[in-house]
């Protein structure tokens, strides 16, 4: 199965870099049986601190990035 190649180049959303980065580490860390599980309450965990005031690894990681 092939491709058709495109002249559109796609950029990755700054700030998404250091999110992956992040599941991953974690990921590495607990070693879960589920890791789609473990995602989604990864992300919902970090849905809730952001919605509290805390840091935005999001913003955060964009900042890095530039």
């Amino acid at each position: 199965m092939s491709i058709a190649s495109s002249n559109t180049s796609m950029r990755v959303p700054a700030g998404f870099r250091n999110l992956l980065e992040g599941l991953a580490r974690e990921v590495l860390r607990e070693q879960p049986a589920n890791v789609v599980a473990f995602a989604a309450q990864h992300f919902q965990r970090l849905l809730e601190q952001r919605e509290a005031g805390a840091v935005d690894p999001v913003a955060w990681g964009a900042l890095l990035e530039d």
